[in-house]
């Protein structure tokens, strides 16, 4: 369990790593002397680098065992952070935070084969849960968190305290995780391979993020403009859609092993409901608040799930499909964000959270097709069996 809460607090890291710029955007901006727009390069250099590499790195990487992998990535982790408390200039930033998505590249890649090996097959969605809840909790309070120090004590201290915490999980990891090699164990490859269903998978993947960053992006916006709110409440709104995320984790976690599928076309199509009806009612703030909840609960679900699908239908070796479905959510993350701000000038921020339902729509329906590709695959099954059971001689002759 140990080694679990410790791979768990990686993924914390990483998440609150890779948007803690967003909150300290404007004191970053005021100490590097440079635009807030060139501080928001950060994120997005960020993400293009995880979105990039995460296939070849951990191709490259293939044969290293996860206990010493996994180490010499925390370490890395660890020392590019402490460049970034000491960078004074945007150039050496900018390095800093590249090398520190390399390693969360492969970090999502190997965590969760890794961390599905400490415990038995039946219990692989549940531990997948666990494992992503690191990344809802840094969403909820460790983002949060780091911009309130940030704005108190300096940005350098966010990002050094980020550092301090990087280094206890680090040797959590180190004195706790098996010794394994990456091509043993039950969680090395697919539970039940098929291409096909993985592709879906992948396609699911990048629709469901694309709608649910579209709008969530531009959420500040939605509540002054549309809801009406004052921007001082944005923050306690936010940390309400933060502890619903981390509710829809625990909700995921009880359920998600009986039925994988159904709980991913479930998440997707309740994050679609939430977003639609926000659209049609989100002038009301209280209704607005629940919404927003609503469809973060869905979305940290959804992520869960999708985790652990990609464990039992890789079509070959489970780390390499992890880390192509890490490619998929990125590229969903850079799509969501750019198709909301093509459509807030023209149409209004309104407009971003319908393209979100829209987006989450599609997704579900192709979650659901799901059940189509596997009856086919079964009623092939049953033909192969049937041909292969037929007596010698006995073929029809056309």
């Amino acid at each position: 369990m140990g080694a679990l809460i410790g791979l768990s607090g990686g993924t914390f890291l990483y998440t609150t790593a890779e948007a803690l710029p967003i909150g300290l955007l404007l004191p970053m901006a005021a100490d590097l002397a440079v635009t807030p727009p060139q501080v928001g390069l950060l994120v997005t250099a960020y993400g293009a680098v995880v979105m990039v590499a995460s296939v070849p790195l951990t191709a490259l990487v293939r044969t290293v065992p996860r206990r010493r992998l996994l180490s010499a990535l925390l370490a890395g982790f660890v020392l590019s952070t402490a460049i970034t408390v000491v960078a004074d200039d945007l150039t050496l930033l900018l390095a800093a935070r590249m090398a520190t998505a390399a390693t969360h590249a492969l970090f999502w890649a190997v965590v969760v084969p890794a961390a599905a090996e400490l415990f038995p097959p039946r219990l692989r969605g549940r531990v997948v849960a666990v494992v992503f809840a690191g990344g809802t909790v840094a969403l909820a309070l460790g983002v949060p968190a780091g911009t309130w120090l940030g704005e108190r004590a300096g940005w350098r201290i966010s990002f050094l305290a980020v550092a301090a915490l990087g280094a206890v999980v680090l040797a959590t990891v180190a004195a706790l995780l098996p010794s394994t090699r990456p091509d043993q164990g039950h969680a090395a490859r697919g539970a039940t391979p098929d291409a096909r269903r993985f592709w879906l998978l992948v396609a699911v993947a990048v629709l469901a993020t694309a709608g649910a960053i579209a709008a969530y992006t531009y959420v500040a916006l939605f509540v002054t403009e549309v809801a009406g709110f004052s921007a001082a409440s944005i923050g306690a709104i936010l940390l309400v859609r933060g502890i619903a995320s981390v509710l829809g984790i625990l909700a995921v976690a009880a359920v998600v092993d009986r039925g994988p599928w159904s709980v991913l076309a479930a998440t997707v199509a309740l994050q679609s409901g939430a977003l639609l009806a926000l659209y049609t009612f989100g002038h009301r703030p209280a209704v607005a608040v629940g919404l927003i909840a609503v469809a973060g609960l869905a979305f940290a679900a959804f992520t869960a799930a999708l985790g652990g699908l990609v464990l039992q239908v890789a079509p070959g070796r489970s780390d390499l499909a992890a880390a192509t479905v890490s490619a998929a959510v990125n590229v969903g993350i850079t799509a969501g964000a750019l198709i909301g701000g093509l459509a807030l000038p023209g149409h209004g921020v309104r407009s971003t959270v319908l393209i979100g339902a829209l987006l989450g729509v599609v997704a579900a329906v192709l979650a659901v097709g799901e059940r189509r590709l596997r009856s086919g695959a079964t009623t092939a099954h049953r033909h192969d069996e049937k041909a292969s059971d037929a007596p010698a001689g006995s073929e029809r002759v056309s």
